[in-house]
């Protein structure tokens, strides 16, 4: 297993959709492998393959509850189907999350509170899920890697121009970008 470099906004695998997992090979374990690991490094609770720099659709995710429960899983070739959004703009507090590949800020994004996806694990073998809450958002966040989205895309425009300036001022926006969890000093 091994900490992989995290691609930064403006990479162009970041921003193009990923190919389907045809087959699960050793290279693809060893790459979900080294996805837990750096995952884990960063620290997050998401990590998609586009972040690491190979386009397959392939996400991995962790998450602790309020009660301590751990949640964690890969999911291969994911389908995602949401529940409406609320309408309204996003409470700040509540909605905000961040992003490995923009790290160090977060941003208030609304998001469904509610999903069903569906996929494989490493084995072939079907995986639903069917969540709310924070664990929707990390669904949909790491789906939308899938697809060439990052939620910095789906921000309003005040915190989209925010996000260029930031991006320029830390000379992100380009291909070839990308920092190492626990060797750079990037808070995530």
């Amino acid at each position: 297993m091994a900490v992989l470099p995290i691609r930064i906004m403006g990479d162009p695998v970041l921003h193009a959709p990923a190919a389907a997992v045809e087959t699960v090979t050793e290279d693809v374990r060893r790459l979900v492998s080294d996805m837990f690991e750096t995952m884990d490094a960063a620290p997050g609770v998401g990590l998609a393959a586009p972040q690491v720099g190979v386009a397959l659709r392939i996400f991995t995710y962790s998450y602790q509850d309020d009660d301590g429960a751990p949640w964690r899983g890969v999911l291969i070739n994911p389908e995602l189907w949401m529940a409406p959004l609320e309408p309204g703009d996003p409470d700040p507090d509540e909605e905000s999350e961040g992003c490995l590949s923009f790290p160090g800020e977060r941003f208030p994004l609304r998001r469904s509170d509610r999903v069903l996806v569906t996929g494989t694990d490493l084995d072939g073998g079907p995986v639903r899920i069917e969540v709310d809450g924070w664990r929707a958002r990390i669904l949909q966040h790491e789906f939308d890697h899938l697809d060439g989205v990052l939620y910095v895309d789906r921000l309003n425009d005040g915190d989209w121009k925010t996000v260029q300036k930031i991006a320029r001022k830390r000379g992100w926006g380009r291909a070839g970008q990308s920092w190492m969890p626990g060797v750079d000093d990037i808070e995530a």
